[in-house]
């Protein structure tokens, strides 16, 4: 491939992508494909956001070679670049602060947002408080159970969170939700769409703001190494961190780009969030055409993954179109598989990663082994795991008070030996 992925017609990638929404927001987003495009040819607009990522986010991040988390990847050499490092724990923030920034100029006070995992809507809240904006976050009652802690965070920064309780009260109920508010709220309102999918311009539009991660990968590569990585790997639920790498090596024909989505339980136990296990099918989720997991009637199913940010029964059509066109490859990671290379980045380099990102290690640990000790792997760890510690403590049965962890979940002497010594992993 020679050039880089390109929309053709209206918010296309190839096929995919698009806008299908209520005649009632079409003004809405008109309006925000005029102003994005303006912002993102004016000097003031890009000064004041590059000036925000340099004294406020922390960029650029730092790359991190991981050496005895690689003795298990083959002996292939791993370096992370460092997401987590990010104010508000994640790559999220690089999006947020582009469009808080966006609803300023726009002239509307409020904005919401949906969030699964918590890092999106703990990033909005962060820049709304920042900026004086009004903020309404929508989370499935699922997802704030099991990410109470940026629940808090949310409203100690001043937002409201607001728990959904129908469908399958995760990421997917949580976007209808933001919807509905948004089509009734939509002269003041400001609808900060968290990954690369939704109507355009979303899917370009936040894929442009977190193109930064992947333009400074491409140049730290080049002058720590002296060379570009043999494979990418990032986890994949909408799919912002992972177009966010992508998208400047897309032109790098030697370079592998890997997607890791989540597994579940396995993609044939009909409890996995595998968007390209091949039980998807082409259709319209939230305003775009794209991959989504439905049943014979064209209904969408329920997903499932350990990760509350990878549990979404749909995927950004830019993603779509790489993965059909075979620039880019997609790869299951089962809640075991990813709980294990989570634990093994702990043990061997002292950093947590969010569950999401260890999807995006044992991603690593696999595509490490196929290329063998001349291979390098970049793996894009795109949030950090304070967030999940509880979920991995009860996970491993390190909590004092989970006396009723299932056997099978609970820490084992091999295992510890496994993660911190030689030898290969059984993920």
């Amino acid at each position: 491939m020679t050039t880089a992925v390109h929309s053709a017609g209206l918010g296309r990638f190839g096929e995919f992508g698009g806008r299908y929404v209520p005649e009632a927001l079409v003004a809405a987003l008109e309006e925000l494909d005029e102003f994005r495009t303006k912002a993102m040819v004016d000097p003031a607009f890009i000064g004041e956001l590059t000036q925000l990522h340099r004294t406020y986010t922390g960029r650029p991040s730092i790359l991190t070679a991981v050496p005895r988390f690689a003795e298990h990847c083959g002996g292939a050499q791993v370096v992370l670049k460092r997401e987590d490092l990010n104010h508000t724990g994640s790559h999220k923030i690089n999006n947020v602060l582009g469009q808080a920034l966006l609803t300023r100029r726009m002239g509307k006070t409020r904005v919401i947002a949906e969030t699964g995992a918590g890092q999106h809507g703990v990033a909005t809240a962060t820049a709304a408080a920042l900026l004086g904006l009004e903020c309404v976050v929508y989370m499935g009652k699922v997802d704030t159970e099991r990410q109470a802690l940026n629940v808090a965070r949310m409203r100690l920064l001043g937002a409201t969170v607001v728990p959904v309780e129908h469908g399958s009260q995760t990421l997917k109920d949580a976007v209808n939700e933001a919807f509905r508010d948004w089509v009734a709220n939509v002269d003041h309102t400001h609808y900060v769409l968290g990954t690369v999918t939704g109507p355009y311009p979303f899917p370009e539009m936040v894929r442009d703001f977190h193109r930064i991660i992947g333009v400074e990968a491409r140049a730290q590569m080049l002058d720590e190494y002296g060379r570009l990585p043999d494979a990418i790997c990032a986890c994949v639920g909408g799919g912002s961190n992972a177009m966010g790498i992508f998208h400047r090596f897309i032109d790098d024909a030697g370079v592998r780009l890997v997607g890791l989505e989540g597994g579940g339980e396995g993609v044939h136990s009909g409890r996995h969030a595998s968007r390209f296990s091949g039980q998807a099918e082409p259709g319209v989720l939230h305003g775009a055409y794209t991959y989504v997991l439905q049943d014979e009637d064209g209904q969408t199913v329920e997903s499932h993954s350990v990760s509350a940010g990878l549990d979404y029964p749909s995927v950004g059509p830019e993603h779509a179109f790489l993965r059909d066109s075979g620039r880019a490859e997609y790869y299951p990671v089962t809640d075991d598989e990813a709980m294990e290379a989570f634990r093994l980045l702990c043990r061997t380099e002292g950093i947590i990663p969010a569950i999401e990102s260890a999807h995006a290690l044992a991603g690593a640990m696999k595509i490490g082994r196929e290329l063998g000790p001349s291979g390098m792997v970049l793996v894009n760890l795109s949030g950090r795991g304070d967030k999940d510690v509880h979920t991995a403590a009860s996970w491993f049965g390190l909590l004092d008070d989970e006396a009723t962890t299932p056997p099978g979940d609970a820490p084992r002497p091999a295992d510890d030996e496994a993660a911190t010594g030689g030898g290969e992993s059984q993920t």
